[in-house]
């Protein structure tokens, strides 16, 4: 067998890539590392190449130029399929639920690639120890559940294929504040099980808490990488896109310089010029 790869080295490298829509660049030679067994959040404004980034990786779209790797193997190049195939699972921003198929089906669909059906069946036991609150929801429609149970059910299909690294664009988009603490708690738990993950977030706060690392794109560039910590404790970011500096006081908590502050499960609203980090 392989030998697995060691936490704390690069999963996924990215390399000087070009990428963009129409003739025009959104993406102009980011280059930035997705450490394995961590969790690497994306944060900027709207408009910064966040998306370009992740459809990329996922093979959605081709880079002009630059290089991308998994582990060392090249992905630029190869079909979404391909890719798939590789370990990357991507969780999109729009709810992606079949409306009209139970739980339990939508679930499955996540092992489609899979030939051997007892190997699915064990995929989705395991699954479905990770989720036991969707254990109850298998027999309903997948439309009949809130939003946040929704991505709960997203989250578990996408580990049907037990893959090396779990993309995850905008997880909290949409969702009301009280269910935002177990979506990022679901996160947390992945990561723990050893998935390594990706996360591109609109809450940057929430995300560059719950983070290893935390990469800044500004008009298609990487305008700062670091820890979570360092990103999120940076003044000048913390001016720019989090409302205000985030410095680390006598208790050791976070507290945001002229910004609302955040409840206890680091979910709060994020104020300031990128508070939708968006597309």
């Amino acid at each position: 067998m392989p030998a697995q790869p060691e936490a704390g080295s690069p999963a996924l490298i990215v390399e000087g890539i070009f990428a963009g829509y129409g003739g025009g660049d959104v993406l102009r030679g980011v280059s930035l590392e997705v450490v394995q067994g961590g969790i690497t959040c994306v944060v900027g404004p709207n408009g910064a190449g966040k998306s370009t980034l992740l459809r990329a990786v996922s093979g959605l779209m081709r880079p002009r130029l630059g290089r991308i790797t998994l582990h060392g193997e090249p992905i630029v190049g190869k079909s979404p399929r391909d890719i798939l195939k590789m370990g990357v699972v991507q969780v999109p921003q729009n709810h992606s639920l079949f409306r009209e198929m139970t739980v339990r089906e939508n679930i499955s669909l996540g092992g489609y690639i899979l030939t051997d059906r007892r190997l699915a069946e064990r995929r989705l036991d395991h699954v479905l120890e990770m989720f036991p609150q969707v254990t109850q929801w298998l027999g309903q429609k997948a439309g009949s559940l809130s939003g946040g149970q929704q991505r709960l059910v997203e989250f578990a299909r996408s580990l049907m294929l037990d893959p090396k690294m779990v993309v995850l664009d905008e997880p909290s988009m949409g969702l009301a504040p009280k269910v935002l603490k177990s979506v990022f708690d679901a996160i947390r738990m992945m990561n723990a099980q050893g998935k390594t993950i990706l996360l591109v977030e609109q809450n940057a706060r929430a995300g560059l808490r719950l983070s290893t690392h935390g990469v800044v794109l500004e008009n298609g560039q990487v305008r700062l990488s670091g820890s979570g910590k360092e990103v999120l404790e940076h003044p000048e970011i913390g001016a720019l896109y989090l409302g205000g500096a985030v410095t680390t006081g006598s208790n050791g908590g976070a507290n945001g310089a002229g910004a609302g502050q955040d409840g206890e499960d680091g979910t709060g609203a994020v104020n300031g010029t990128a508070s939708r980090a968006g597309r």
